[in-house]
């Protein structure tokens, strides 16, 4: 058996074995020198699951993947410098999305910052804006001669204490509230020698879990409220799957006063649901939102990827908007009257079974309209050109069951929106900051927990990323869709698009990249489509095998995609 080696400095074996006590064992780690204590530690754990991610941006995304299916905190590890920086798009996503990651960044002693030393720069309270805690811990006393040792000895103890309760204070932090903390560790040299024996045992401060509850008076308002009103909504914005029981989706189905709107990422699916909101609200006058207005708002999950209904609920606001969340309430729509601090499974089970039934046509009248626009759906696709849109509709008929997907960005969620989703899907999209950085990496991260996955992305967010592949872990039954419109097709739909050369240029980004090149690199098979007789030809290969990972890049008609969407909203009018 394989003797177990500790690093020799004790504040790396400290964060090690609370880590351990935490139940953290994902550890992504960038390479580097000043961070070797915590690589030693961590890569000779035997119960620790350690990667050796270069890029430090790609690792953040990666390792925010991980957590955001296993809903635990990832620990990772950087070098010092301008390494750490580069996890700071990775680290806002994971603040805004409640994703737990643990940011373990080696550092110069104190005295060495500011003075010119090599790869250094000021590292404390680095992510202050986008972070749930900041640890600052103490370096250990190195001493060449032993001094009044009593004294080095009372100052070790101390800094020892410090940086027990600090890096209990941010690990529970992380855990309870979910969302990343810093641990920022400045360590002295040697930092390569081991020892079989750990020299320090820290202590383990429980994490604590606070239980909310709702006042009696205030959860009796809100029955007599949701008793008597006849137009409740309910909207679900990124959501977990299985994060609302089945009981409460069916109870809330039956009742005709609460019309559920959801979108592609918010995995609930049912058939009195609304689930393309924006093929619903596009085309109403002022009337028809007016009685689509709700008395009662009930929100749930995170971000809402539909700007309509943003807007639609700024302008027609509700009398009262609710939120459940155990964590925090965004006041989106600027009516922000309740903030319920439980999980909506608790809320739902103390909350639905004391209100009572009223008679309503808000429902049938709304579900009435969705099925009127489904329809038109079906006719306005059959007949229109290849284009980003069909290409949609061919994606989600062709991907098998029980697939995770995992969407890119920008025009892709958007798009996604738009079409009825096999309900063993599971979406996901980084909607906390809505940025293109590092979908690829979190998709990939993710496979490594949740099996066949398939990233569907467009060019610029694959292209902006591609040091995702740089990746020695990606399953074999890995598949990425890119869709290729030669650049940020999303700009063409905007109000204010001009064709010209600056519009090109600077917004559009137009290019001739392709991806085969970059899977001939990393060892992906390669796949091509220019038509949707090909794009139906070549999904079939692409989940035939899953012994490579594989790519399919589908090239569509760049200066078609923008009229082909607006045209489409056209159609509901």
């Amino acid at each position: 058996m394989k003797t177990r080696l500790y690093s020799k400095i004790p504040l790396a074996q400290t964060i090690v074995s609370l880590c351990e006590a935490k139940d953290i064992y994902h550890i992504v780690i960038s390479p580097g020198s000043r961070n070797a204590p915590l690589t030693i530690g961590f890569s000779e754990h035997p119960d620790m699951k350690c990667y050796s991610i270069v890029d430090e941006r790609c690792a953040a995304f990666f390792a925010l993947g991980i957590a955001q299916q296993i809903k635990k905190p990832v620990a990772l590890v950087c070098t010092s410098g301008s390494a750490l920086l580069n996890y700071y798009p990775a680290i806002s996503e994971a603040f805004y999305s409640d994703i737990p990651l643990v940011v373990l960044s080696a550092d110069r002693p104190i005295e060495r910052i500011d003075i010119g030393d090599g790869q250094t720069i000021r590292q404390k309270n680095v992510f202050e804006n986008h972070i749930l805690y900041s640890a600052n811990l103490y370096s250990e006393i190195v001493t060449e001669k032993k001094i009044d040792d009593i004294k080095v000895q009372q100052k070790q103890h101390e800094a020892q204490k410090h940086n027990e309760r600090e890096i209990n204070l941010a690990l529970n932090k992380a855990i309870e509230q979910k969302g990343p903390v810093h641990i920022n560790v400045p360590f002295y040299e040697p930092l390569y020698d081991k020892i079989t024996k750990p020299s320090v045992f820290p202590k383990n401060i429980p994490v604590e879990y606070p239980e909310h509850h709702i006042a009696k008076n205030v959860h009796l308002e809100m029955v007599d409220l949701w008793s008597t009103s006849k137009r409740k909504m309910i909207l679900i914005g990124v959501n977990s799957p299985e994060v609302v029981d089945l009981e409460w989706i069916e109870l809330l189905a039956k009742d005709p006063s609460v019309l559920v709107l959801t979108e592609t990422t918010s995995n609930i699916y049912h058939s009195s649901h609304i689930n393309c909101i924006d093929q619903l609200i596009t085309s109403l006058s002022a009337e028809e939102f007016e009685e689509l207005q709700p008395d009662v708002l009930l929100t749930i999950g995170g971000m809402v990827v539909s700007k309509r209904i943003k807007a639609f609920l700024r302008k027609y606001q509700p009398q009262s908007h609710w939120h459940v969340d155990d964590k925090k309430a965004f006041d989106t729509y600027f009516c922000l009257t309740e903030h319920i601090k439980l999980k909506p499974n608790s809320f739902f089970k103390d909350f639905l079974p004391d209100t009572l039934p009223i008679k309503s046509t808000y429902k049938s009248k709304w579900i009435s309209i969705r099925d009127q626009r489904r329809d038109k759906h079906k006719i306005y696709l059959n007949d229109i050109v290849f284009s980003d849109l069909k290409v949609f509709e061919t994606l989600f008929s062709e991907i098998p069951e029980n697939q995770m997907i995992q969407l890119s960005n920008s025009s892709t969620v958007r798009y996604a929106q738009l079409f009825s989703l096999k309900p063993s899907f599971k979406v996901f999209c980084n909607r906390g900051t809505s940025g293109i950085d590092g979908s690829t990496s979190t998709a990939i991260g993710a496979s490594l927990i949740s099996g066949a996955t398939t990233l569907i992305s467009g060019d610029l967010s694959f292209f902006y990323d591609s040091n995702a592949l740089w990746n020695n872990y990606i399953p074999s039954n890995f598949k990425i869709i890119i869709i290729n419109n030669q650049g940020g097709g999303i700009f063409r739909i905007l109000p204010g698009k001009e064709e010209n050369t600056n519009f090109s240029t600077y917004f559009e980004t137009t290019h001739n990249l392709t991806a085969i090149h970059l899977c001939k690199m990393y060892g992906f098979k390669y796949h091509s489509a220019s038509d949707n007789e090909e794009v139906r030809e070549k999904m079939q290969l692409l989940y035939q095998n899953n012994n490579v990972p594989q790519l399919l890049e589908i090239f569509t008609p760049r200066k078609e995609n923008d009229s082909t969407l607006i045209d489409y909203f056209k159609h509901f009018i």
